[in-house]
């Protein structure tokens, strides 16, 4: 749905040289034009507007000095800085411009009528008077000459396998005589010249000759190969015209046909037969066709035509006009018209070769025309709801329109047409909102017919509706109504059949403004022209645009834009430099755009589609060139787009990745979009969406979420852009237009909690809102079971980057339930009868579902019969609610209610088998209310409540309700249900004590058994717990005897040993067992000298001092200095032996830099496998090992942990094992502080000075060797090597790698405290200044 939009217009008039031009053809590499006349060859810049060569061929006899001379044919050939020149006399020369050498290369005697070169530029075709055809290589030696008319049909003849006869087959109303009519052959056209015509492939493998057969009078086309070999013959074709033209892209050839009541522009395969054709907008003999033309892209066919002389026609016209093809459909998409007498009538027509668009006309009076052309899609501007979206096609005559708002027709139709009477040349639709449907026309006679939408009594018969028309359809859409035409007068009008597009970029800005761009005829300028309506009666239908001030601009304009938000109007010119025309100020000046910088903006490279957007709040200049390169500004943020639009705050883009992009420009900046142009794409799916391959953009629907792109082939894709309609549904949220959200989004497939999520507070006040405008129980019930507590905006739809404050939200209340809630009630509010089902889904989707209620009001509705005529019966509800909740678990929920009707209810509508669940409800039904439940509690696995019913159904079943408490552990409940005094809270309690003891719970047994009055378990469990006070407290409840006690004490003393408290052992056997002498010798075990002490003075037994309490203080010393001995030579050997270690480690790692050193830098290069897996074998063992152990049991884990650290000589953890053993060492000679300040106060007492002094002056020297030693052991280094890898300026890849592996495998991490250093409590309260 494109149009071709003039781009510019380069005109050389009055080119200075003698006699006619007869032919031209073009230097591309120097953009210079070769003309030939009857007298010789002119070379002309039209840049500059100056000629550049003359080249007489008078002179050397190649054209006769009469003037009736006629070159054939040019060619430029690239390779050898030269020109090939063919003359109908027969000669062939080749013109050195730089020097103007001639040379003759060859002469045919007879003539010569066409020289044809190949693509490649490799071969030459020439069509000589004998109608022969020679073919030459480049360097003019023939390679082969055959006649130019063959009887072969050539190797592509096609092959009959006897398939039936052509007069046994169908023939339709013509009958069986059909098949016996001798085909007749019609001569060729009256007006055709008999001359033959070549045309090459674009690949240059095949070439097709248009001939006249001198046998048959008809024209022919034959098809040969590179090799010169007949390839097919064209089949016959009454009425073939002489024109011929092979599409580039090689699939059809292109001539034409009169018909009888037509003229056909025709396609031919390679085989020769026809393909697909279209009609010319003529009438029978009215025009004839000059010449066929295909760009260089295979995308536009031109066609020249000439007015055939007619008795009442005086003056008589040409045209050029340029056929595009979209969907199989033949589109006019320009039409010039040319005077057929005087300096206007055209002589040839190129395409240029390097610039697909670029058409090259030269005109009889030495006049040269150029016109660039681009596609450009004419849609409307307008971005409020008003706006229809209208895309105009131009198809000749007729104008196309398509309203995307309503309707998506696949074009070529439409939904309504506009009839011109001339043909159209440019659309244009109104750049002011509030009038965004009005359109303007411009024709090929300089005409302007403006439509405008809205009210207009009867039909305007120059609009006729396209596919949404038709019989018994009733169209809502109005359609716009011709308001005036009007011709543009200018002060001048000479020239104007000289160059038919005079005006170019015509734009509609005002309701009465028109601006419009000429291009100079003698210079690089170029004029803006302001046109408005000239003054003139209402009644008139012709009006009359007059130039009411114009602005000189140097340089050549290509595009125009202008916005419709802020009305700025930018221009660029063909250097890429964009200018500000200042159409609203009354001086009417033309500045540079300027970035917001305060720079001029020139683009890089010209742009053939430039747009005016907001981004950030800051006006820019957006600019797409042919080559898919994309600016903002002047700055190029993509290489890769093929299209793009600016609808409101977006702007949208595909791309050659296949993919559509949308950015929002209202609070991005140049920034943020360049880095999302050029960056990767992101993952979130508002951004960017795949699209067919080869899609570009027509048009976007305002205010909505329509996004119309177009295929390669010319049909219509609609996609949904996930940022537009994201924008759109907040937007319609804001607004509290929660229907049009509603139905939006579940077409579109969008999550509904958006609804909420999008702004929690505002929804939660306009729940009544909401359930009004969406009205349906349906669509209620479906948000409601879409509900989840994610907040889908920060999931699934993040809101933009940049935009408002996020909403708070209520962090402990669970939205679920706050929706549910709001929800029902605004529901019974309204309708509870109509809104019942969404009633009960509010109760379902809650977190915790209320099915009981659900359930009690499904029963009400069993009981009452609907009155009202949208009320719920109890079965419709029913069944609904088995559509949200598993009927089993209705289904127990049903029976947790003790209500066997709506039980019963529920299982039919189950698909349960009755002989199932109606044994099960009678059985339940005899039974006694509690023992039912508690029954029904039972078996729905609700033990609390069931153990609740039994324990209410009397005495007989306490012992089935204690089975149940044993088999559940339901003891803290039970004893809730019974008195604290009852038979059955004790016989609880004693189930519960028991408990307690099987699982090695003692004192809490003992507690329980005491609080029941059970003493004798009771006394147990403390016993074996070791509780010696509340195990004497229950003896004496027991009231045992005094040996009974005693016994007891020494028991309770043996158990307390047993645990190290010899202490408390001592007190009980004092007390207790009146055993003081077995209490001072615990506690002189348990080395509590001082208590010993008072209990010897206490009773008087000083020989206990003698026999036992001096030899035990001796003992002791001795063995602190055994113990201090052995742990000083321990600790002394492993720090020795970590040393060592160190250094050996320290000298491998040097081995290693070394190694790396010697290979130099280009050790970089080699494979960096070398180092780590040296780190792995290293630790091989033990890391398999590791792993191995990994799934062992606990005990086994243990032991594995101890060995893990081996203190063995070479094992890969030799110093971790170190550390962790000399730790140990630090830590439990620290720990004897106390002890050892206690034996020396003892030592001393007694009088055992020297031994006294002896153990503290080997503690002391002892604790200095460690505190002297911790520094040394764990080093800074070493506290930092588990997490710091070596690095440095002389590190290579290499040691890097092999650092990071030793860390890993020498240096677990569970193993990071061991490089902590113990810690020593500094305090010398153990000293005892005595002995000093």
């Amino acid at each position: 749905m494109r149009n071709l939009k003039l781009l510019r217009t380069l005109e050389f008039r009055d080119i200075q040289a003698p006699g006619r031009p007869q032919c031209f053809s073009l230097r591309t590499e120097q953009r210079t034009v070769l003309i030939g006349s009857e007298y010789g060859l002119i070379e002309v810049d039209p840049a500059t507007r100056e000629v550049k060569n003359e080249i007489p061929l008078v002179a050397e006899g190649f054209l006769p000095e009469d003037g009736n001379g006629c070159i054939v044919g040019i060619q430029d050939l690239l390779d050898q800085e030269s020109v090939c020149v063919a003359t109908a006399s027969g000669d062939v020369i080749l013109c050195n411009l730089s020097t103007h050498q001639l040379e003759c290369v060859g002469s045919v005697a007879s003539g010569i009528s066409v020289m044809s070169w190949s693509p490649d530029q490799e071969l030459v075709l020439l069509a000589t008077g004998q109608q022969t055809l020679i073919m030459m290589t480049r360097d003019f030696e023939p390679i082969m000459e055959q006649q130019i008319h063959q009887d072969d049909f050539g190797e592509g003849k096609f092959i009959t396998v006897g398939w039936g006869k052509k007069e046994t087959q169908f023939h339709g109303s013509e009958g069986r005589q059909a098949a016996f009519q001798m085909p007749m052959h019609e001569s060729a056209l009256p007006w055709d010249d008999h001359k033959s015509q070549i045309t090459w492939r674009g690949d240059g493998q095949f070439f097709a000759v248009s001939v006249v057969c001198p046998e048959t009078g008809a024209r022919k086309i034959r098809v040969w190969n590179r090799e010169f070999a007949l390839q097919s013959t064209s089949e016959p074709v009454a009425g073939l015209g002489p024109s011929l033209a092979w599409k580039p892209s090689g699939s059809l050839i292109a001539s034409t046909q009169d018909k009888p009541n037509q003229q056909d522009v025709v396609f031919f395969e390679k085989n020769g037969l026809l393909h697909g054709q279209f009609t010319l907008p003529f009438l029978k003999d009215e025009v004839k066709v000059n010449d066929l033309l295909w760009n260089a892209d295979s995308s536009v066919l031109a066609v020249w035509l000439e007015e055939l002389q007619r008795e009442d026609s005086s003056t008589l016209k040409s045209y050029v006009q340029l056929w595009t093809v979209g969907n199989y459909h033949w589109y006019l998409k320009q039409s010039l018209p040319f005077s057929t007498s005087g300096k206007s009538q055209i002589v040839s027509l190129l395409w240029d070769p390097m610039t697909p668009y670029r058409l090259h006309v030269l005109c009889q009076g030495w006049h040269y025309l150029c016109y660039d052309w681009h596609w450009t899609t004419d849609r409307s501007s307008g971005n409020n709801s008003s706006d229809l979206a209208n895309v105009a096609v131009i198809d000749g005559y007729r104008v196309l329109v398509t309203v995307f708002r309503q309707t998506v027709i696949p074009p070529p139709m439409c939904t309504y047409r506009l009839l011109n009477p001339h043909p159209v040349n440019q659309v244009m639709f109104s750049a002011h909102l509030e009038n965004s449907n009005d359109l303007a026309v411009l024709d090929a006679s300089n005409q302007i017919s403006v439509y405008k939408c809205g009210d207009k009594p009867g039909l305007d018969p120059t609009v006729k509706l396209g596919a949404v028309g038709g019989n018994g359809f009733k169209v809502p859409l109005k359609t716009p109504h011709l308001e005036k035409r009007y011709t543009i007068r200018f002060g001048n009008n000479e020239g104007e059949e000289a160059n038919p597009l005079r005006l170019s970029l015509l734009t509609w800005i005002e309701e009465d403004i028109f601006l419009a761009v000429s291009h100079s005829q003698s210079s690089s300028q170029s004029v803006i022209h302001r046109l408005t309506v000239a003054p003139s009666e209402m009644n008139e239908e012709q009006g009359q645009l007059s130039v009411s001030s114009s602005v000189v601009v140097d340089g050549v304009i290509i595009s125009l834009c202008c916005s419709s938000k802020t009305k700025s109007l930018a221009f660029q010119l063909a250097d890429g430099q964009v200018l500000r025309y200042l159409w609203e100020s009354s001086s009417l000046t033309v500045e540079p755009w300027k970035n917001p910088g305060g720079f001029p903006v020139r683009f890089p490279y010209p742009c053939t589609q430039i747009e005016v957007a907001m981004i950030g709040g800051e006006e820019r200049i957006l600019g797409l060139t042919d080559r898919c390169r994309f600016f903002i500004d002047d700055t190029e943020v993509a290489s890769n787009i093929t299209s793009f639009a600016v609808y409101d705050e977006f702007l949208l883009l595909t791309t050659h990745s296949h993919t559509c992009q949308c950015f929002s420009l209202r609070d991005a900046s140049f920034k943020t979009l360049q880095a999302g142009l050029c960056g990767s794409p992101v993952a979130n799916g508002e951004i960017l969406r795949k699209v067919e391959r080869g899609s570009r953009i027509v048009t976007v629907v305002p205010q909505d979420t329509k996004l119309i792109l177009q295929m390669p082939r010319g049909n219509l894709e609609v996609v949904h852009h996930r940022t537009l309609v994201l924008a759109q549904i907040r937007k319609w949220l804001d607004k509290l237009m929660f229907k049009d959200a509603f139905e939006c989004m579940r077409k579109l497939r969008i999550n509904l909690n958006l609804i909420h999520d999008h702004n929690p507070k505002v929804f939660l006040e306009n729940v009544e809102t909401f359930i009004k405008q969406i009205d349906s129980v349906n669509h209620i019930n479906l948000f409601l079971t879409e509900l989840k507590e994610e907040d889908v905006t920060k999931t699934m739809y993040p809101p933009p980057v940049t935009s408002c404050t996020q909403i708070s939200r209520d962090p402990d209340g669970k939205k679920l339930d706050l929706i549910c809630d709001a929800m029902r009630a605004a529901l019974e509010n309204i309708s509870p009868h109509k809104y019942c089902l969404s009633i009960l889904t509010s109760h379902v989707k809650k977190t915790i579902p209320e099915l009981e209620i659900v359930l009690q009001k499904v029963h009400e509705l069993q009981g009452n019969v609907p009155s009202l005529p949208d009320a719920v019966s109890a079965e419709e509800a029913l069944k609904y609610l088995l559509l949200l909740v598993d009927v089993n678990e209705l289904y127990d929920h049903s029976l947790g209610t003790y209500d066997f009707d709506l039980v019963l209810m529920v299982a039919e509508k189950s698909q349960k088998d009755p002989k199932e669940y109606l044994p099960f409800l009678n059985t339940l039904k005899k039974m006694e209310t509690n023992y039912q439940r508690f029954t029904i509690d039972k078996y729905l696995k609700r033990y609390e409540k069931a153990i609740g019913h039994l324990s209410k159904c009397g005495p007989e079943y306490f012992t089935e309700c204690l089975n149940l408490i044993k088999d559940k552990n339901l003891y803290k409940e039970a004893l809730k249900l019974y008195p604290p005094n009852s038979q059955q809270h004790k016989a609880i309690s004693i189930a519960y004590g028991e408990y307690l003891v099987q699982e090695h719970l003692y004192e809490s047994a003992g507690l329980v058994f005491s609080r029941c009055g059970a003493h004798e378990k009771a006394l147990s469990a403390f016993l074996a717990c070791g509780s010696w006070q509340q195990t004497l407290c229950v003896a004496a409840q027991l009231q045992l005897t005094e040996d009974k006690v005693a016994s007891l004490a020494r028991a309770l003393a043996a158990k307390l040993v047993e645990q190290r408290k010899h202490s408390e052992a001592a007190i009980v056997l004092e007390q207790y067992a009146q055993d003081y002498e077995e209490a001072v010798l615990l506690l002189l075990e348990g080395a509590a000298w001082g208590e010993a002490l008072r209990l010897v003075y206490k009773y008087n037994r000083m020989d206990i001092i003698e026999t036992n309490v001096k030899p035990s203080i001796l003992e002791a010393q001795k063995n602190y200095l055994a113990f201090l001995d052995s742990q000083t030579a321990t600790f002394s050997r492993h720090k020795n032996r970590l040393l060592v270690v160190r250094a050996l480690k320290e000298q491998e790692q040097q081995v290693n830099l070394d190694k790396e050193a010697a290979h130099g830098p280009e050790s970089d290069l080699f494979s960096e496998t070398s180092s780590v897996v040296s780190g792995s074998e290293m630790s091989s063992r033990y890391s398999h090992s590791s792993s191995r152990i990994s799934a062992r049991s606990s005990k086994n884990r243990r032991k594995a942990e101890r060995k893990k650290h081996s203190l063995k000589e070479g094992s890969p953890l030799e110093d971790l094992a170190l550390l962790e053993a000399l730790s140990e060492v630090v830590q439990s000679v620290d720990k004897l502080k106390d002890e050892v300040h206690s034996v020396l106060k003892v030592l001393f007492l007694f009088e055992f000075e020297e031994q006294g002094k002896e153990l503290q002056k080997a503690f002391e020297s002892t604790l200095q060797l460690m505190e002297r030693a911790l520094p040394e052991i764990w080093t800074l280094a070493c506290q930092q090597s588990s997490t710091t890898p070596v690095l440095g300026p002389s590190s290579t890849a290499n040691s890097i790698m092999a650092s990071y592996q030793q860390q890993k495998t020498l240096v677990p991490v569970s193993d990071a405290e061991i490089f902590i250093p113990p810690k020593m409590h500094k305090r010398n309260q153990w000293k005892l200044s005595l002995l000093e």
